[in-house]
């Protein structure tokens, strides 16, 4: 190799190695628009909370509440009484009953009678002492409720008239666990596989609204049935024409409160054919497919005491207590107005403390809905879901005693573009609700098999729950915090 070839390469080299950026800092720049340039940066802020009160919410579960407990919170005492209609499927109207023909027990006019009637309570669960004895009422109603109406828990049937006055009224004496029962069905009920159930016997004489009197309740319904077949045609005619529906009511006893999964009207009789005896029965169902209300009652003085408790606030439902949330959208906006809000995320933290109170507070609400302060009754009457810019729902995570609400951005974003317009623009309420999923889907490989559900219904919490939550006006621990992550571009 001659030297001028060795001095040509090396030339060559040193242009090659010049001709490099000596960083990798704006590597890529010339495919990317200047426009499309951002950066990543945080921020916290504080949060105002405090209670708030609504007179009552909306009736729109699946199940009931009947009982009486001490509120270890106010020391006043909260009731629930509940009413029902009774379901009659088109297609079950017509062949309810054995032929007339057939019943072996007559009246002196040889019409049929039913031998016995009980209506029955089926409770799905309970709070308190199981052996605590209570006397429940159950109550004729004198007509049906009106449809297409929002009941919410301060509707007191009573007061508003709808007991029948000379109508069927029977009284039972109960406790939750019913010692006259074998050991096997006690087991059974421990279990879960087997409903707790109060049973009140209608056998007392009944006269219907025209007079006519019935050696029980169960006759009545027999007879209607038989006399008056296009009764039976639906639930409708069968509220409007046979039976409006019944009011239960706790009239002694405090320290348990049922949730009733149904409740249930059974009618036994006797029937012949040929020469073989048998015993029927039929049962009538009140099932959230129909009308249903719950009322409850607490001392409102005592809960408005609450309200003046500013070293946190409160969760409390079915009274209806719920925290109220100032979001600060103008200071998470504030320099802010042309970045995007990828995450605000904020967590509510319970109390913890022992104390003689905490000891014996009412269980943690599991799910909290966050809404806009402006919809906190229209969410509900409408049936509305979380849609994630509105309305978020958070699970309590009992480990860390936490609800927390992981990227509320679209709200944050939708408050901003309509601030002013009212005074609750960027407020917000948490309110305990009970929330019903549904099985979407299922995949399956070969390994396992993953199911997805898809959320079906949100609805006011009704079962007596409580939590306080570290915030308030004069709160004595960290401050309620949103964190904030913006995508702040250059």
């Amino acid at each position: 190799m001659t030297k001028k070839t060795i001095l040509t390469g090396i030339a060559m080299l040193t242009l090659a190695i010049s001709s490099c950026d000596e960083t990798t800092t704006t590597m890529g720049n010339s495919l990317t628009r200047s426009i499309d340039k951002f950066t990543i940066v945080s921020d916290t802020f504080d949060v105002e909370t405090r209670s708030i009160m609504a007179d009552s919410i909306l009736c729109r579960s699946s199940y009931c509440y009947l009982g009486c407990i001490k509120d270890p919170e106010t020391g006043s005492y909260l009731t629930s009484d509940y009413t029902t209609q009774f379901v009659i499927l088109e297609d079950d109207g017509n062949n309810m009953f054995v032929k007339k023909e057939h019943i072996i027990n007559l009246d002196d006019n040889q019409q049929p009678q039913a031998d016995s009637c009980i209506i029955s309570i089926l409770l799905n669960s309970y709070m308190g002492d199981s052996l605590t004895a209570m006397k429940v009422s159950v109550n004729e109603l004198d007509k049906p409720l009106e449809e297409n109406k929002f009941y919410y828990t301060n509707f007191d049937p009573v007061a508003e008239g709808y007991l029948r006055p000379d109508g069927l009224r029977q009284r039972k004496m109960f406790s939750i666990s019913d010692l006259t029962l074998s050991d096997s069905i006690r087991n059974l009920r421990r279990k879960g596989s087997y409903y707790e159930t109060i049973k009140i016997p209608l056998n007392q004489p009944y006269t219907d609204k025209q007079g006519v009197t019935y050696n029980n309740y169960g006759t009545y319904l027999m007879r209607q049935y038989f006399d008056n077949p296009k009764f039976y045609k639906n639930s409708q005619t069968f509220r409007e024409k046979v039976c409006p529906g019944f009011y239960f009511d706790i009239t002694d006893g405090s320290g348990v409160m049922t949730e009733v999964y149904q409740t249930q009207i059974t009618i036994y009789y006797r029937s012949q054919i040929d020469d073989i005896v048998y015993k029927n029965s039929e049962i009538i169902r009140g099932t959230e497919e129909v009308l249903q209300t719950s009322h409850f009652a607490n001392d409102e003085d005592n809960l408005k005491a609450l309200l003046a408790e500013t070293d946190w606030t409160y969760l409390k439902a079915p009274d209806g207590i719920f925290t109220e949330v100032t979001l600060p959208v103008d200071k998470i906006k504030e320099g802010h107005v042309n970045d995007t809000i990828t995450s605000a995320r904020i967590v509510f933290r319970s109390m913890n403390e022992v104390s003689e109170l905490s000891a014996q507070m009412l269980q943690e609400p599991q799910n909290l809905l966050m809404i806009q302060r402006d919809s906190l009754y229209s969410f509900f009457e409408e049936r509305n879901l979380p849609n994630n810019i509105t309305s978020y729902v958070a699970t309590y995570n009992s480990s860390k005693n936490t609800y927390t609400f992981n990227n509320i951005s679209g709200m944050i974003n939708n408050m901003w573009a309509k601030r002013g317009r009212n005074e609750n623009w960027n407020k917000v309420v948490l309110i305990p609700v009970q929330i019903t999923s549904t099985a979407a889907s299922a995949s399956t490989t070969s390994s396992s098999t993953t199911t997805t559900t898809t959320l079906a219904s949100v609805s006011n919490e009704m079962r007596a729950t409580s939590v306080r939550l570290i915030g308030g006006s004069t709160n004595r621990h960290d401050p309620v915090r949103i964190s904030v992550v913006y995508n702040q571009t250059q």
